[in-house]
């Protein structure tokens, strides 16, 4: 019997995303997907997923969520904590980075995301409605996820059920991304701008405004100069995540997820691959700087990270949760099973 996850209470900030829906800009259609799509691999990964499974996106106050029917296995990953409730069972807290198999009745309350953003995985994944070959959400066309829209108190999650049960869990070391500037390639508009201004892009430090969701993020520093006023401004052309615009006012826009197709303002700087889930856990008042690379050193830097990732992958053991812990209410009357 399939599994069943009621949200009894959506909170803030919180939609389900997967790997993106690729193939479509061509038709005005946004990728979206998760800002941090390394942490949201680790959740999946934690519970036994494939990459491409849906989970919940956090990125301000984590839902509270009840099983109605199945026996469900989750994981957190992220600068994030939980709190679990089971029944005549005093409240125990949750860490992030271990999963956690939660039975009908059962209710997780999700604490508020410290970092950017952070992930909440199911086993099997999420199963709301494929569109386009995505399960993500796209709020500003009321697309994908549930009715196009942030988690809301009453929605049902459908996912898998882990029958028979599996007594031991997973965990891992914590993830974390590289340090230092964010990388970028130059262009394809960097022309557009002074040379001082490109240096000083470069050399300088940005700091994130409170301006900022899935679609971007505006940065503010020393004004960039372009070279005309007209240079402001450029025949609509295509912007991908992690392209930086720069409008007329000189401080730097950094598209994310749900950023349009178009747009016509030159782009000075791509972030690189490696680096676009780093965007992801951005939050107002960081400070941040760029670094720029070659083609060839970007891709190196991408062959780095997936190699790094392969090996935290590698490092996730499993073991068998503290149970009297969990039930330290309710010791006197509970038999061990038979390991």
């Amino acid at each position: 019997m399939p599994g069943l996850i009621e949200v009894i209470d959506g909170k803030i900030g919180n939609s389900i995303q997967d790997t993106g829906r690729l193939g479509y800009r061509h038709m005005g259609i946004t990728v979206s997907g998760c800002l941090d799509s390394v942490l949201a691999r680790c959740a999946n990964a934690l519970v036994g997923n494939p990459p491409e499974c849906a989970c919940i996106e956090i990125r301000v106050l984590g839902p509270t969520l009840q099983v109605r029917r199945g026996r469900v296995r989750v994981a957190l990953a992220g600068d994030i904590s939980a709190t679990l409730q089971r029944a005549d069972v005093r409240p125990q807290p949750i860490e992030p980075w271990t999963s956690i198999t939660l039975d009908a009745g059962e209710t997780l309350e999700i604490g508020s995301v410290k970092g950017g953003a952070a992930y909440l995985a199911l086993f099997g994944g999420i199963d709301s409605l494929l569109q386009l070959g995505s399960r993500s959400t796209y709020q500003r066309a009321l697309f994908g996820g549930i009715d196009g829209r942030p988690l809301m108190t009453g929605n049902m999650l459908p996912c898998a059920s882990q029958e028979p049960r599996e007594y031991r869990e997973h965990k891992a070391e914590p993830w974390s991304h590289d340090e230092g500037a964010i990388r970028v390639m130059l262009g394809p508009q960097d022309g557009h701008f002074k040379p001082e201004s490109v240096a000083q892009f470069l050399d300088s430090h940005y700091q994130v405004t409170s301006q900022m969701d899935r679609m971007g993020v505006r940065l503010e520093g020393i004004p960039l100069v372009h070279l005309t006023p007209e240079a402001a401004d450029i025949v609509s052309d295509g912007v991908t995540p992690g392209a930086i615009q720069v409008p007329g006012n000189g401080q730097p826009i950094v598209l994310l997820a749900d950023c349009q197709t178009v747009g016509g303002y030159p782009k000075i700087a791509t972030v690189i691959s490696a680096d676009l889930p780093r965007l992801g856990q951005l939050k107002p008042g960081q400070s941040i700087r760029f670094r720029a690379l070659s083609a060839a050193e970007a891709h190196q830097a991408l062959l780095a990270r997936e190699a790094r990732w392969t090996a935290w992958a590698g490092g996730i053991v499993s073991y068998m949760p503290d149970v009297t812990s969990l039930y330290n209410d309710l010791t006197s009357n509970w038999v061990a099973p038979d390991w």
